[in-house]
């Protein structure tokens, strides 16, 4: 029997599930596409029962795919922050209220934001200012909200706590995750900061915290019978996924910038001490004694994936080899990927997206291109904001599956005058899980688990007509600002 390691990740439009070697070769992978529930403007949410189901059916698929495979540790990741209200027993009481795509609680930001003393008293306790990716205003919106629904609930989960609640029965959350809770978390103190919980989810028993990679239990029977593992198997704490791909690209250490490709972009910059943003998230790190400043668009992806739907589901190979042929600047078109309001470093929940320049000769190839090449902007501007609140960036790491080809991530190094190291394998958070677990066996370095193959270099012709254009994107946004909020509000009125 080969001994492997099970790692899972709970993404915004899959699950996946990797078995690899306790020397990180990959020997089976899996995937569950769904989708998240959009109820009303500006409310995103998941059924958290759909993470367990799908945990199971790609075990189940992985181990017939592998049947000479023994699984001796498990690590578990997700999406977040997240909030999964449960009751006592783990039942989830409603979908889960999903991280700052969901800006259902902008009201409660600012009440909260008033009560607590300002920014700078939040700022100062928990690193980040309030904005749509805090999970604390998420139960403020529930108990006024829906209060018979508040009532029954007694715990809370993100996806990753939650996997691990099924398997071990351990209530636990990493402090990465619980760090993004703010204002609930002290960032300093590195726990659960009482005075504003009982202000804020006074009903809820909140999770004992542990440091991602830690064993905090094992496969229970129960659970055993669910997956058919067997009993006593370690679980190793979870984290949040952008912090778990992360690790899988050993993009952990002082100076590094982890670059996330995926339905939203993420980035996560190691630095020495705390950072304290009003634009960024200055989180802990998912290891003990590290600390990031963090940043996420609220779209990247999904822009893609929606073009490609208004396409009529073409073929994304298509769309992409149109985009290479429309060439630099989509013939014209600058995109605002606001689709779904904006994360950092605008932190406006009520942006909107924004194409300007469209003719009748632009073809669906220049629209694919502009929303790659906004997405670049994108980038930049983070790495901007990274950097102007102390952030260090001396490599920047590149992981997730936009990484695949090299189009959209040469016009992301094109647009940002930045190089990124591709590592051998980009398949994610799952990987970077059971890099996790294997640890929880035998000690193993990241860069020898997933060392990097090559680097991407920005072209400098290329970059110097980026920045022209990169000028047009920023003043884009404060122009039309106004009108933005206004339509905003008039599709929350729908």
């Amino acid at each position: 029997m080969v001994q492997a390691v099970f790692g899972f990740d709970v993404g915004t439009s899959s699950s996946k599930g990797v078995l690899a070697s306790l020397d990180g070769e990959i020997l089976a992978v899996a995937q569950r596409p769904h989708d998240v529930q959009r109820p009303r403007a500006g409310h995103v949410e998941m059924d958290a029962n759909v993470w367990w189901r799908e945990l199971c059916d790609v075990l189940a698929e992985l181990r017939q795919s592998q049947p000479d495979v023994e699984i001796v540790a498990i690590g578990v990741s997700g999406m977040g922050p997240c909030v999964a209200l449960a009751d006592a027993a783990g039942v989830p009481v409603r979908p889960a209220i999903l991280y700052g795509v969901d800006t259902r609680a902008m009201k409660q930001v600012e009440r909260l934001t008033d009560e607590l003393g300002g920014e700078d008293a939040i700022l100062q306790r928990g690193g980040s200012v309030l904005s749509s990716q805090a999970a604390g205003p998420k139960f403020a919106w529930v108990k006024e909200n829906e209060p018979e629904v508040y009532v029954q609930a007694s715990r809370f989960f993100m996806p990753a706590s939650f996997l691990v609640w099924n398997l071990t029965g351990s209530y636990t959350l990493d402090h990465q995750s619980a760090s993004q809770c703010t204002p609930l978390y002290d960032t300093e103190a590195l726990t659960w900061y009482e005075p504003w919980v009982q202000k804020i989810a006074p009903s809820i028993e909140l999770p004992e915290l542990f440091w991602a990679g830690d064993v905090i239990g094992t496969v229970t029977s129960d659970a055993a019978a669910q997956t058919g593992l067997p009993e006593g198997i370690p679980v190793v704490a979870g984290t949040i996924d952008a912090w778990s791909e992360a690790l899988s690209v050993d993009a952990h250490n002082v100076g590094d910038l982890m670059l996330m490709y995926g339905t939203t972009m993420f980035f996560v910059n190691t630095v020495e001490s705390v950072v304290r943003s009003k634009e960024m998230w200055g989180t802990v790190g998912a290891l003990a004694k590290t600390r990031n400043v963090a940043g996420g668009m609220a779209t990247s992806g999904a822009i893609t994936g929606w073009l490609r739907e208004l396409f009529g589901g073409a073929d994304y190979g298509e769309l992409v080899q149109e985009a290479a042929r429309s060439g630099l600047g989509a013939r014209g078109l600058v995109m605002l990927p606001y689709f779904a309001g904006e994360r950092t470093p605008i932190l406006d929940a009520d942006a909107r997206g924004l194409i300007v320049g469209l003719t009748i000769d632009h073809t669906r190839g220049d629209l694919y291109r502009a929303a790659l090449e906004a997405t670049a902007m994108g980038v930049r501007h983070n790495i901007e904001a990274i950097e102007a609140v102390g952030g260090q960036i001396d490599r920047i790491v590149a992981v997730g599956g936009g990484t695949q080809g090299d189009v959209w991530t040469q016009i992301v190094s094109d647009v940002t005058g930045r190089p990124q190291v591709i590592p051998t394998h980009t398949i994610g958070a799952a990987f970077g899980m059971a890099w996790l677990a294997a640890c929880a066996i035998k000690p193993i370095e990241a860069k020898d688990w997933n060392p990097p193959v090559r680097t991407l270099e920005p072209n400098p012709e290329n970059h110097e007509r980026y920045s022209k254009l990169y000028e047009l994107y920023r003043s884009l946004y404060p122009a039309t600002r106004e009108q933005m909020h206004t339509l905003a509000a008039f599709q929350q009125e729908l």
